[in-house]
């Protein structure tokens, strides 16, 4: 039973962490209807800002958490006001094409900047050790903090949407960007907020994922692949069924990695497949119109 526990957990963590990356892709495409390819990279980026503001400048863990974000974001901005505002109009594949050229662009400047070797960070002094959880059982600290932060987004993006006038603005501009635009809403603002918070949210992800995960230039290309993965189960473009996509394919890496190791691999596309096949629009994705 303890181990089963400590599966569970483990699940939940890998979970939340994947909900916190790709909600924002998810957020990006709701309002944007831009597939972003090169979330992954902003994803990466967040966490070699925070080796580099950790390591390199000696800053804290929480300063970094803090600011790393924030930086990507401005070269979200950036890259919206100067590349995607011109594809908005198109078909999504040319979001996907242009997207996966600032994938390679980002991941190959990384490349350059930190060189292709590993790199690796030690969590806060205060997160370090574990959590006795009665017995000879315990769960790492690091892990519970990052299970919080998981948390803590989900209830905070809650707010934002159902509590906010900035939530409710992104909402009507997703649902109708023409309406919006009639009543006054500068959608142009509201796009551009929404893919540097898209940004944001890959970046917090990426610094919260560093002290646990080794940092490479490949790692954003795994993140995308497992986002997708999330968005495609809960159905994209839906802000619950990106919580049970992650929840779903946490339970499959944290139960399938301890009880199903040889195919563990395989198994969230199998997931993925299954419900492509039943659901084409994902668990929790729009009905299919008439």
């Amino acid at each position: 039973m303890g181990g089963l526990g400590l599966a569970l957990l483990n699940s939940l963590d890998i979970g939340l962490l994947l909900f916190i990356i790709a909600v924002g892709l998810n957020i990006v495409f709701g309002v944007l209807n831009v597939i972003n390819f090169a979330h992954g990279s902003l994803y990466m980026l967040g966490a070699y800002l925070a080796y580099a503001c950790i390591v390199s400048l000696g800053m804290p863990f929480w300063l970094t958490l803090l600011l790393a974000p924030l930086v990507v974001a401005a070269l979200a901005v950036a890259i919206d006001r100067g590349m995607l505002r011109f594809i908005y109009q198109r078909e999504v594949t040319d979001s996907l094409l242009l997207t996966f050229a600032l994938l390679l662009i980002l991941n190959e400047s990384t490349r350059l900047i930190w060189g292709p070797g590993i790199h690796i960070i030690d969590p806060p002094a205060l997160l370090q050790g574990a959590i006795h959880l009665g017995g000879e059982l315990s769960y790492p600290r690091y892990s519970a903090f990052v299970m919080v932060v998981g948390v803590l987004t989900l209830l905070g993006l809650w707010l934002l949407f159902n509590r906010t006038r900035i939530g409710k603005i992104m909402r009507a501009a997703a649902l109708d960007r023409e309406m919006a635009q009639v009543l006054c809403i500068n959608t142009r603002l509201v796009i551009t907020g929404a893919f540097a918070f898209g940004a944001w949210l890959a970046a917090v992800g990426g610094v919260v994922a560093a002290p646990m995960r080794a940092i490479d230039p490949g790692m954003g290309d795994k993140i995308i692949i497992e986002s997708f993965i999330v968005v495609v189960i809960g159905g994209l473009g839906s802000f619950p069924g990106a919580l049970l996509g992650a929840i779903i394919l946490g339970l499959i890496h944290g139960l399938g990695g301890r009880y199903l190791p040889e195919v563990n691999l395989v198994l969230p596309f199998i997931g993925m497949a299954l419900v492509l096949l039943i659901k084409p629009r994902g668990l929790m994705g729009p009905g299919r119109s008439t």
